[in-house]
């Protein structure tokens, strides 16, 4: 199999991508990736290490750098509906390079992330083979903006693209069952070629860790600080030892994320000074924000929302690798998420797997992970006093957070361990293997 990213290393579908990679070998499927690249923290032969990987290099000029389905001003990756004809070729060239020189006539199977203009390279440098599509949902948000009036220049070209890519695939691989009616409406596919193939953890990297507290987070916040400002390098936010003190004896909430729009941050924080304002919070409870890729950042910056709300006890920790989360999640005691178009939360599961009990809006993928009042909290989206609640009810009953960080380990054990699910995805590989070569041999003998 042919796996192909056009993104660098920063989301959840690289983390993705790659755990599918280690996994489908042990049921027969070897597997290549080709996948975007940048100098740093986006280079993905470091993040793909020991694996079969074809890096595109965007500094090195290998393809033009990727759009993005969000449209965030002033960003590297302008939004994908913005790019007009010369460029959506200039993007095909490139990654039709790309798939050639990785051999993608070869394979079996095709297996690509998102709707990109990797679809139409591979249809001109490997027509013959199959195609399995793995709809992220990032890709289904820009649909539903260009739906409601987007003004965006190249939309409706965009909007047939897709849709063309989609209803040529084999299969569509949904994160959730809630995705299927929206990628019919969007895409005009047969809702009978979705397949629901939810994201995972790996069971012997996400386990509860015995952490030090103090000697944690006096490294990632006073020793080797990560946190920045709005136009500061990495390290630029630091803090003393007297600061972080409240982590290593307090209960401490952690939020993992990328400073973007939708996952609300601002309102986190302010949800968070209004809980300490109410006077029912511990002295000693902290929260931690988790990640941030250097310099990106949509409207407000967390470190701006903190000054401006007043809120105590909030850290930033920085942009940390995927192996460090495991530790970051042991020294801590709840995972809070208030993003609002969550297409699916890999970290809920990855914080569920160490035994923390999530926080979550009541929505999208969200909605299908957490169990409101058995494996965590769900809240209604952008309500900052319903956030507050969960957060202090969550804080102020150690006795119930542990009893449901119970049941989220076993819930997530049960439900998304990668092994598991790449032994379902390898069936579906079988499958559609199985059919195409059916058709070629017919075709051949035709």
């Amino acid at each position: 199999m042919l796996s192909g990213l056009m993104f660098f290393p920063r989301g959840g579908s690289a983390h993705v991508a790659r755990a599918l990679a280690h996994e489908l070998p042990a049921h027969g499927w070897d597997v290549t990736l080709v996948a975007g690249s940048r100098d740093g923290h986006g280079d993905a032969r470091a993040f793909y290490a020991g694996l079969d990987i074809h890096p595109v290099d965007f500094d090195a000029g290998d393809a033009p750098m990727h759009p993005s389905y969000e449209d965030r001003p002033g960003a590297t990756d302008g939004v994908f509906a913005a790019i007009d004809d010369a460029g959506f070729e200039r993007h095909v060239d490139a990654w039709a390079d790309a798939l050639s020189e990785a051999g993608a006539a070869e394979h079996d199977v095709l297996h690509l992330h998102h709707l990109t203009p990797l679809h139409e390279a591979a249809a001109r440098v490997a027509p013959g083979v199959p195609v399995i599509t793995h709809l992220h949902g990032t890709e289904l948000l820009m649909l539903e903006e260009i739906a409601d009036g987007a003004p965006w220049p190249h939309a409706d070209a965009w909007v047939r693209r897709m849709r063309r890519w989609a209803q040529r695939s084999e299969r569509l691989l949904v994160l959730s069952p809630g995705q299927v009616a929206r990628a019919e409406e969007l895409l005009g596919v047969d809702p009978g070629r979705c397949v629901l193939s939810p994201n995972g953890f790996d069971p012997e990297t996400f386990d509860r860790l015995e952490v030090d507290r103090g000697t944690h987070w006096r490294h990632h916040l006073v020793r080797e600080p990560r946190g920045w400002r709005p136009g500061g390098d990495e390290g630029s936010i630091g803090y003393s030892a007297h600061e972080v003190e409240p982590l290593s004896r307090g209960p401490v909430l952690i939020c993992v994320s990328r400073f973007t729009a939708v996952k609300r941050l601002g309102l986190l924080v302010r949800a968070w000074a209004r809980a300490q304002a109410s006077g029912r919070l511990t002295a000693d409870a902290s929260l931690v924000l988790l990640g941030g890729y250097p310099g990106e950042w949509e409207g407000e910056h967390p470190s701006d929302a903190v000054a401006a709300s007043c809120a105590r006890n909030v850290f930033l920790a920085g942009w940390h690798g995927h192996d460090e989360l495991p530790s970051f999640l042991s020294a801590s005691d709840a995972l809070v998420l208030a993003s609002v178009r969550e297409q699916f939360g890999s970290v809920l599961v990855e914080g569920m797997a160490c035994g923390l009990p999530p926080i979550a809006v009541d929505r999208f993928g969200p909605a299908d992970i957490v169990d409101d009042g058995t494996t965590g909290w769900l809240v209604a989206p952008d309500d900052e006093a319903q956030l507050a609640d969960a957060m202090v009810e969550c804080i102020g009953d150690p006795v119930e957070r542990r009893r449901r960080g119970r049941r989220a380990w076993r819930d997530a054990r049960d439900r998304y361990s990668w092994p598991a699910l790449a032994g379902d995805l390898a069936e579906v590989l079988d499958e559609v293997a199985d059919v195409a070569g059916g058709r070629l041999a017919g075709s051949q003998a035709s």
